[in-house]
């Protein structure tokens, strides 16, 4: 997802510190990122990740199939 979100020219942040959850989930609020996508190993088994919306701190659960298209569509809704 990151490379493919990369190469299309999206501003993409991979938080792959050796942190806590909670510090990295704080830092995204912190930074301002608008979106989040949460990859964790609960998620992955069950084919899903989560992505946070942080203007409404909606989360949505969203295959990983289907998660490129699931931003795409929040980002193209902004525009």
């Amino acid at each position: 997802m990151y490379r493919q979100l990369r190469s299309e020219r999206v501003d993409v942040l991979l938080d792959d510190r050796d942190e806590r959850p909670g510090v990295k989930l704080c830092d995204v609020e912190l930074i301002g990122i608008p979106y989040r996508i949460t990859v964790g190993a609960r998620g992955l088994a069950g084919g899903t990740v989560e992505v946070t919306t942080q203007a409404t701190r909606e989360t949505q659960s969203v295959p990983v199939a289907e998660a490129l298209e699931h931003v795409h569509k929040l980002l193209t809704a902004v525009a």
